[in-house]
């Protein structure tokens, strides 16, 4: 499982340089979050042993449970699954990122629970093709969200956090989310530099539209 895991990490590490060079970007303007949820500590463990820093998780029980149980290693946590208000606790004390805000109630209970003195960085997730099957804010609702967050401290917002429709055109998709990204910036603060989007299958086109952070699980770990 080791050797799997170190392998396919590195695999993945080459298919973001390779692209990155491809568009003119450094590969280091591309971070890798390897998404763990279902897989045990000891996988994620492997994987920081071959370099991996940035982890994403999708359950809050889940993951604090892990997390705790690797607690020695310097490791950067992201919530990437949907916020449910009774978990905005559990996932503000143990989280670095949540990259899944899209209410402003979930904002301001993830402000009130960050008590280590650090501020929480937050992404607004948006669902960039209006898909009713998925999570995140309507693309021309976003603006008025992150208008809403900039003031609450606790929170650090950084950027977007894209969902796509599975059928859709991904590359399409993609350039729109950049675009949104960019129009927000004005409005966004002086932290606002991050575009999450790209999975397994599609992260060469999300790293073309200008995705700084990509999420990938399967390739890294396998099927879950």
């Amino acid at each position: 499982m080791a050797d799997g895991i170190s392998n396919n990490l590195g695999a993945v590490r080459d298919r973001i340089a390779r692209t990155a060079r491809l568009h003119g970007r450094a590969p280091e303007s591309v971070t890798l979050i390897a998404v763990s949820k279902a897989k045990p500590a000891t996988a994620v463990a492997e994987a920081h042993r071959a370099g991996q820093l940035d982890f994403g998780e999708n359950y809050a029980q889940e993951a604090a449970a892990k997390i705790q149980a690797l607690a020695g290693l310097p490791l950067r946590w992201h919530f990437i699954g949907r916020v449910q208000s009774n978990k905005t606790a559990l996932i503000a004390r143990h989280f670095d990122w949540v990259h899944t805000v899209d209410r402003l109630k979930i904002a301001r209970r993830l402000a009130g629970h960050r008590a280590d003195g650090s501020p929480l960085n937050v992404l607004v997730q948006v669902n960039i093709d209006d898909d009713p099957a998925k999570g995140g804010v309507a693309p021309d609702a976003v603006g008025a969200l992150v208008d809403a967050m900039r003031g609450l401290d606790g929170l650090r917002l950084r950027g977007l956090m894209a969902v796509l429709e599975r059928a859709g055109d991904a590359q399409s998709s993609y350039r729109r989310a950049r675009t949104l990204f960019e129009g927000l910036a004005g409005r966004g603060g002086d932290g606002w530099d991050v575009l999450s989007m790209g999975m397994s299958g599609d992260l060469e086109a999300a790293i073309a539209a200008g995705a700084t952070q990509v999420r990938v699980g399967t390739a890294i770990f396998g099927p879950r």
